[in-house]
């Protein structure tokens, strides 16, 4: 008698070895240098005005948002547990470096970014990456679309070339209101070359989709400027341009004092780092069919939050626009982001006085445009359209960011978000005494009508089923979203049975609707059987309807309408 085959527990090692020593293992060959070579050129060419933009509207120069994606954007690539990760500035975090530069000055930024760091670190190491992936579905929409509007309003001043009475309000309605009272001063020239960005942006952003549309925008806008001599601010003109070399690197002034007063400003840089840097490793997983090690991820975060604050940069996270950009390039490994930031080095070293011609107009429309594209205004009307208890959680974290602060919107919305959960299950457990949250064992003859197993029921490779037993909401929608993530050969039709599923919250609507994007790709039709009225009109409100998706009443009749013997398996 053989005995049972216990897996054992992966060890410190196996959990925190970076993937790039992971690709190297594997086999590095010529070609995928090559296939990285040409992703890390794209994203270098997407990073370099969005780096300096981000820094120019954290309120810092634009030589720091450059530090920040050559030494954060390689750390987090040399160290990181996502193959195609790249890391750098981010737009999301506007807002509160903006906040930590006006309170503290560079000196308490910087620190306030190693500081962060080390609790990274420390997440990570304490294997509690997996628990950031809880945030509600609605809490992560309020407050990026938030971040959004902060980010549109800061860049108000610069697209219409305004000249303020005193210093820019941080707040948004003071800051509106001192907008509004600058509306004379406007720079027709700077309100052109802002609208031309933009247009040129969008426009081969349709036409040309495969060209580096920002690049090519503000270099035509600056081209424009300089030619013309048109009497607009520039980088050149604001900052004196843009030194050749990084400068070396050098611990930040510190005190204890100092400590005390950015601690908020470190918690909240690290909150905010560790989902958006998750969020795009998963972006980065549903792309690629990969799969990101959560805790080795922070762990790389952490270090090169450290790292960019040494030499001078700002916070360091995973940008979603660029690591989905550069998987769309080709890229085959951590190689890719390394190079990203190579790159990015050789243009400091090569073109920087050339930057000292892009108008900050050019540079706020860049913003702008990011700005709008991470609103997700289709899924901030949906939840808006899908239950009045998500709408709750998504307006009280969007007004929040808004009007109070970032940590606030997030703390609160997860707070409101929990309540909901069991709001919805004890609703649950009254109306649908039937189906329990979590069903338990019986004996193998309880059910009188089941039929003898068919060996044959689980050999063909048309058709998959896939069974969700238990409340569906977002603390289980990371484990879930896992295993069907890791479905390795799509069928030709995939049924998920939600017979057992008492109730699903907008989280684990879109767990659903992110698998049924992954097997469109596939040209696998994807079949939702035994959902009660009550599910299908979540999924429905989530955009699951047909023909996305086809509703059946069981699994027997999901097969029969596939036409092929089924392929039952389970996910709990």
């Amino acid at each position: 008698m053989h005995s049972p085959v216990v897996k054992s527990e992966p060890s410190f090692a196996q959990l925190y070895t970076p993937k790039l020593i992971t690709v190297l293992r594997e086999g590095y060959s010529f070609a995928k240098l090559r296939a990285d070579v040409i992703s890390g050129i794209t994203v270098a060419i997407v990073a370099i005005p969005l780096s300096m933009a981000i820094a120019i509207a954290s309120g810092t120069t634009p030589d720091r948002g450059l530090y920040t994606a050559i030494v954060g954007g390689f750390l987090v690539s040399a160290f990181g547990g996502s193959r195609f990760q790249i890391g750098g500035p981010a737009g999301a975090f506007i807002v509160l470096v903006a906040a930590a530069v006006e309170r503290h000055g560079i000196d308490g930024l910087l620190l306030a970014a190693m500081m962060s760091g080390a609790m990274m670190l420390a997440i990570g190491f304490l294997r509690l990456g997996t628990y950031i992936k809880f945030v509600p579905y609605p809490v992560t929409v309020g407050f990026t679309a938030g971040i959004a509007v902060i980010i549109s309003a800061s860049q108000i001043k610069d697209l219409f070339g305004l000249t303020l009475a005193g210093k820019e309000p941080g707040e948004l309605l003071p800051k509106l209101a001192a907008l509004g009272q600058a509306a004379p001063t406007t720079n027709i020239y700077a309100v052109v070359i802002a609208f031309f960005t933009i247009a040129v942006i969008t426009g081969l952003k349709k036409f040309r989709p495969h060209w580096p549309g920002m690049l090519v925008a503000v270099g035509l806008a600056a081209a424009i400027t300089a030619l013309l001599h048109l009497p607009i601010e520039t980088i050149g003109t604001r900052f004196g341009g843009i030194p050749r070399t990084p400068p070396l690197p050098a611990l930040p002034h510190f005190s204890l004092d100092l400590a005390l007063a950015v601690l908020p400003d470190a918690v909240a840089f690290t909150l905010l780092g560790s989902i958006e840097s998750l969020l795009s490793a998963i972006v980065a997983d549903g792309m690629t069919g990969r799969r990101h090690r959560s805790n080795c991820e922070l762990v790389a975060q952490g270090i090169a939050n450290i790292g960019s604050a040494l030499f001078g940069g700002i916070c360091v996270t995973g940008t979603v626009a660029r690591t989905a950009t550069n998987v769309r390039a080709g890229a085959a490994s951590p190689i890719s982001g390394m190079l990203h930031s190579t790159f990015l080095l050789l243009f400091m070293l090569i073109a920087a006085p050339l930057a000292s011609y892009i108008p900050l107009a050019a540079l706020a429309a860049v913003l702008a445009v990011v700005a709008w594209n991470m609103a997700e205004r289709h899924a901030f009307v949906a939840l808006i359209r899908s239950s009045w208890g998500d709408a709750i959680v998504l307006l009280a974290t969007f007004l929040l960011t808004i009007f109070v602060n970032l940590t606030a919107g997030i703390l609160v919305g997860f707070t409101l978000g929990t309540l909901l959960f069991l709001h919805r299950m004890s609703e649950a457990t009254s109306i649908e005494v039937h189906v329990p949250l979590n069903p338990e064992d019986k004996a193998d003859d309880a059910n009188g009508n089941r039929k003898p197993y068919d060996a044959a029921l689980a050999s063909s490779r048309d058709i998959m089923v896939y069974r969700i037993s238990g409340a569906f909401f977002f603390g289980a929608a990371a484990t879930i979203g896992a295993v069907l993530d890791r479905i390795a050969d799509w069928p030709k039709t995939f049924v998920l049975d939600f017979s057992a599923v008492p109730f699903l919250d907008s989280t684990a609507a879109n767990t659903i609707a992110s698998m049924v994007k992954k097997a469109e790709r596939h040209d696998t039709r994807v079949v939702l059987s035994g959902a009660s009225p009550a599910v299908r009109q979540v999924l429905w409100s989530h955009g699951l309807r047909p023909p996305k998706v086809r509703y059946k009443h069981n699994i027997a009749a999901a097969v029969a309408a596939a036409g092929q013997p089924k392929l039952a398996a389970t996910a709990s």
